[in-house]
């Protein structure tokens, strides 16, 4: 199979007879073999017995139902694990994504042999209670990932060689990480391409401003599970070592002068006297947890089963 085009929704029951039709006129048209999943997220209006009516007229579309709400990340990640074509391709059910994409996105993947491909909306229709905080999500998330030729990462227009899709994990709201999802498990071939922007044509956007505190909330959480899930103490113990010393030196010196002054009879403060020595040893305090959380963290690390679960390309 050709293609696997990974849908998840919510509350989309307008739209998706419209772009059910778009898509097959776009496989008919290049004569790919293709399948439709489409995800709906515990929706509650009629998309589940729109995406039944349309699973019955076309044999190549597929549905999943989740019981309640679970969010576009589990979604996606059903999705993935269902999905069965050379390339997969995903986008939103608001017709806000044009399914005309598909084919250049295709040839990315099969032809140019690049791992990821995440379409970029250069022109957007959203309001700039939208657009500033999406740029500077985009920057941020460019300059912590490494993964500078990405101008949008949250764009739900993207393309994905099958291996990619089979080897990664999606949880929580992290699909908007996925590039750096996929570059963390070893996917370094990932590219962007401009693609149209459509205004919404039914129903209304299911985020909120949220997302925004979510998702950079989220970048610390990849970001430092990417450098340091398999060695915490890297982080904590150096962090924790730096704050002990630190501390630890600084009541060495007051220590130190009073006990000079106190040798040669010069006036001085206790030491328990200054604001500096319950700083150094609050500073210290703070080492050893930080020293501790490494050393659990370090435990927990190597009993988890997945502690030796490493990305194989190729084997002879």
């Amino acid at each position: 199979m050709n293609i696997s085009v990974v849908i998840p929704l919510y509350n989309e029951e307008e739209s998706l007879p419209e772009l059910c039709e778009w898509i097959e006129r776009v496989m008919i048209a290049f004569s790919y073999t293709y399948e439709v999943i489409l995800i709906d997220d515990g929706s509650k209006d009629k998309s589940w017995q729109v995406i039944e009516h349309l699973a019955a007229k076309n044999k190549n579309i597929r549905g999943i139902q989740f019981r309640r709400n679970y969010g576009k990340s589990a979604a996606l990640n059903v999705g993935f694990e269902a999905a069965q074509g050379d390339v997969v391709i995903t986008m939103d059910a608001d017709l806000q994504d044009s399914p005309d994409e598909i084919p250049e996105l295709y040839k990315m993947i099969a032809v140019d042999d690049l791992d990821l491909v995440s379409g970029w909306k250069q022109k957007r229709f959203d309001p700039i209670t939208k657009t500033i905080p999406t740029k500077l999500f985009n920057w941020a998330t460019r300059k912590a990932s490494g993964i500078n030729n990405l101008h949008d990462f949250n764009c739900g227009l993207k393309a994905y060689k099958k291996d990619v899709v089979k080897n990664i994990e999606v949880y929580g709201e992290m699909h908007r990480y996925i590039p750096v999802i996929a570059k963390w498990a070893g996917f370094i071939k990932i590219e962007e391409k401009v693609v149209q922007h459509r205004e919404r044509k039914y129903g209304v956007t299911k985020f909120g401003l949220e997302r925004f505190v979510n998702g950079f909330l989220d970048l610390l959480s990849i970001t430092f599970v990417s450098k340091f899930g398999k060695r915490p103490m890297h982080f904590f113990g150096l962090w924790g070592s730096i704050c002990f010393f630190i501390g630890g030196g600084v009541s060495f010196v007051l220590v130190l002068k009073k006990f000079l002054k106190s040798f040669y009879h010069m006036p001085t403060r206790d030491v328990t006297d200054k604001p500096l020595f319950y700083i150094a040893l609050t500073v210290m305090v703070i080492g050893t947890q930080l020293f501790l959380a490494g050393f659990l963290g370090e435990l927990i690390s190597r009993n988890s089963n997945n502690r030796n679960n490493y990305q194989i390309s190729k084997r002879l």
